[in-house]
């Protein structure tokens, strides 16, 4: 089923009955968790050509997390029966669908010893290069557009050091921005040398 989702419209609800395997076709989601206190993580941000809410193939019986469109989206679910199904049957869409998860996979390993091992500007620049080159695809080259607090809630600091970090990498001539708007250019060179990329 193809489905139309508005900015700031609720894809999935943590919780909710896990059925269907999700694919964007067009725009970005932001992936959340929330602990039993309320508090929001951001789990993560996808984009076009990727798929989410694929536990649901395993045994997970509900969303372990909210889905939330960032921008206009386009969005295919299949219930979780017939990609089985298709898995099974289609071995050119399994080698793509396993592609992406594993992909997805490698990812979300880095993302967690990025976590366990890395301080918090670097994590942030990091995570501004992953933004970046998602930003690649939509057509926006090397352009993020995230809230400092969004940015704070995925490397996992205060809004306050985001700030900071986001001057020192503007002054380094790593990254530019207006303080007025979201929009935030990356030099995508620059910040990849300062991590040794």
């Amino acid at each position: 089923m193809l489905e139309r989702f508005p900015a700031g419209a609720q894809i999935h609800a943590q919780g909710a009955h896990a059925d269907s395997v999700a694919y964007i076709r067009k725009g970005r989601v932001k992936i959340t968790a929330f602990s039993n206190r309320g508090k929001e993580a951001i789990v993560g941000i996808l984009h076009q050509g990727q798929f989410f809410g694929e536990s649901c193939l395993g045994d997970t019986r509900v969303r372990t997390a909210a889905v939330v469109a960032l921008e206009d989206c386009l969005i295919t679910s299949v219930s979780k029966e017939t990609m089985l199904a298709t898995l099974g049957a289609e071995r050119e869409f399994s080698a793509f669908f396993i592609a992406r998860l594993l992909t997805r996979i490698g990812r979300l390993e880095e993302d967690l010893g990025d976590q366990l091992l890395n301080l918090s500007e670097r994590r942030l620049a990091r995570l501004l290069l992953i933004l970046a080159d998602m930003g690649r695809e939509s057509g926006a080259p090397n352009e993020v557009n995230l809230s400092q607090e969004a940015l704070a809630e995925m490397v996992g600091t205060t809004r306050s050091r985001i700030s900071t970090f986001m001057n020192r990498f503007r002054e380094q001539g790593l990254i530019s921005y207006d303080r007025h708007s979201r929009k935030i250019e990356v030099y995508v060179a620059l910040l990849a040398s300062m991590l040794g990329l």
